[in-house]
């Protein structure tokens, strides 16, 4: 169970940080718009499994620390990145706890469209390498 609102507090922060950066790159406004409302139905859907659980989900931080303050599209992009890469380790973390089917479905597309986000901004931003082979672990 701790697993999974490690994940939803990943979860939390990335709807967080998608509204902070969304003033800096409106040339792909259309990827945080994306992300934006991916984070949400995972976060809503995380919820409502901890619910049906009769567990409690943590609500969400006032706010969060991006890597470095976000005053520019390079910025902002570093803290997609920096969101996208701890969603990936949280839901990573999941995968490794729970025996449940449906939970491990979730939490691998979670964890797999995390990564192709990431990928994504890395690209966007110039940051090699573009992928990570393992995403979620210490290595990538």
């Amino acid at each position: 169970m701790d697993a999974v609102q490690d994940a939803l507090a990943a979860e939390h922060a990335a709807v967080w940080t998608y509204g902070l950066v969304s003033a800096f790159i409106e040339q792909q406004a259309a990827a945080v718009g994306e992300g934006a409302l991916a984070h949400r139905s995972r976060r809503d859907t995380t919820e409502r499994w901890l619910r049906d659980k009769s567990a409690t989900p943590r609500p969400p931080a006032p706010a969060y620390l991006p890597p470095q303050p976000v005053d520019s599209a390079a910025s902002a992009i570093a803290a997609l990145i920096a969101v996208e890469t701890d969603a990936c380790v949280a839901w990573r973390g999941v995968l490794e706890r729970t025996d449940d089917a449906e939970l491990r479905k979730s939490s691998l597309d979670a964890l797999t469209t995390s990564a192709v986000r990431a990928t994504r901004w890395r690209k966007i931003a110039g940051v090699t390498p573009v992928s990570i082979a393992l995403p979620g672990t210490a290595v990538g």
